[in-house]
């Protein structure tokens, strides 16, 4: 019988944060399917996984909890990431989230809490506040106001880390020019179609480390579902794309596999979903080496194109200045 407490050596690969943390460099992604995420996680955790990502939104952290308590390995073991939802920015209801999702999660503390989205929502208990008129409501709450929050949260010891998701380079900047933390982290989209290396160049020089979302573009149906651009949507997948499949061919690898070692190779985590158990073990047997020359042909893939975001459905324009955020193809209704 394996050992839960010993990692397979196929998962030993991490990065080091600004905090001296170390983050596995390939996590489990737990957006969408909140009845299934108790099972995948528990497989996920069985086979070696050690970053379990989350969010308060996601409707996932009970689950996610119940299946660390089953699986038996020790909780230092295990990097729990979660997220601040956008209706709690207001200072006065930062800790009392995070007390939440710890709740929720069963656990005293997470590795890494992030901030979701740099736009504050209404306060209260509505995740998608909306008014009579059919629009979100959003509240005029400083970033850099929410940012000294969750600072506070680190003394506590509630969050041994944090960071943000979903920002611009203009966004990071406040957070740089006016906190007194470092975001360890930045969890954004990336993937060979949306490849932004001037950003992500500019994260390396200031030390925050990148997570990748959505590490295999638009292999999911619900960027299809709801992309605003049409050229987007009818994009082919990036599994599919010829020369992603060359690189894979020649390591005897999946596409997918590919495209995780593809951003592993690049210094960044990733964190695919799935919940599919020959999907969860393929993926965290994406670690292998690519040469320049994969990382050249794959270079050439880059299309600039972004599948996640809801700027329109939430009336602030997110991604401003960043490669993928052509907004003029849609304006903020």
């Amino acid at each position: 019988m394996t050992n839960p407490n010993i990692l397979p050596e196929y998962n030993r690969r991490k990065f080091i944060l600004n905090t001296g943390a170390a983050l596995p460099a390939i996590g489990l992604g737990t957006f969408q399917d909140p009845d299934e995420q108790l099972a995948a996680v528990s497989i996920a955790l069985k086979l070696g996984y050690r970053h379990i990502d989350t969010a308060h939104n996601y409707g996932t952290e009970k689950q996610i909890g119940e299946a660390i308590q089953r699986s038996g390995i020790p909780r230092r073991q295990i990097f729990i990431t979660t997220k601040l939802w956008c209706n709690a920015h207001h200072p006065e209801d930062v800790e009392a989230a995070l007390d939440a999702s710890l709740a929720d999660l069963g656990v005293e503390y997470v590795d890494l809490y992030l901030m979701h989205y740099p736009c504050a929502f209404k306060r209260g208990e509505e995740l998608m506040p909306i008014d009579v008129n059919g629009k979100l409501m959003l509240e005029n709450i400083p970033i850099i106001d929410t940012w000294r929050a969750m600072e506070r949260l680190v003394e506590t010891g509630k969050a041994r880390a944090i960071g943000v998701s979903n920002f611009s380079q203009g966004e990071m900047e406040v957070i740089l020019n006016e906190g007194s933390v470092i975001p360890a982290v930045h969890q954004m989209e990336l993937h060979p179609y949306l490849q932004q290396p001037e950003f992500a160049a500019w994260h390396r020089r200031h030390g925050i480390q990148l997570i990748q979302f959505s590490p295999c573009g638009n292999m999911n149906d619900f960027y299809r579902e709801v992309s605003w651009g049409k050229e987007v949507a009818q994009m082919t997948r990036l599994i599919d794309h010829p020369d992603l499949g060359k690189v894979a061919a020649k390591h005897g690898k999946s596409s997918v596999q590919t495209a995780l070692a593809w951003a592993i190779s690049q210094g960044r985590a990733v964190i695919p979903k799935t919940t599919i158990e020959w999907q969860v073990r393929e993926n965290l047997e994406a670690e292998f080496e690519l040469d320049d020359e994969d990382c050249r042909i794959i270079a050439t893939m880059d299309r600039e194109a972004r599948f996640n975001d809801p700027s329109p459905d939430f009336g602030y324009q997110l991604y401003v200045g960043l490669d993928g955020a052509d907004n003029q193809r849609q304006q903020l209704l």
